[in-house]
């Protein structure tokens, strides 16, 4: 009994930070202003978020045939989470989809905001 308790802990801690890293993707998804920024918020988020989640389940799996499983899965997605992106990103940019950049009065106005 006193083992399940050792190994929620860290579990846990680490379903927390996936949770938390999957809401701040989801958050940069929807307050970034174009598809690029979007798109570094939501591969950079979804990776450390399903990490983390995986390195849970192999917490809580123990030392078994799962966790190599798990540990296979885990390294896939670490290598083609990045590469799905950079796809994804190099199509918007042959697409001719422009970065946002501020305009000129909005760069002026943050300025004078932060000149009070």
């Amino acid at each position: 009994m006193g083992g399940v308790v050792v190994v929620d802990g860290p579990a846990l801690l680490f379903l927390g930070l996936g949770v938390v890293f999957g809401v701040m993707g989801n958050l940069g998804v929807l307050i970034f202003p174009d598809v690029y920024t979007r798109l570094q918020a939501s591969s950079t988020a979804s990776t450390t978020s399903v990490l983390s989640v995986f390195i849970a389940t192999m917490i809580i799996s123990g030392f078994t045939p799962m966790t190599g499983k798990i540990a296979v899965i885990t390294v896939f997605f670490f290598i083609t989470s990045p590469i799905a992106a950079h796809i994804i990103g190099r199509f918007a940019w042959q697409a001719g989809v422009n970065p946002w950049r501020r305009s000129y009065a909005d760069r002026r106005r943050f300025q004078e905001e932060s000149d009070d």
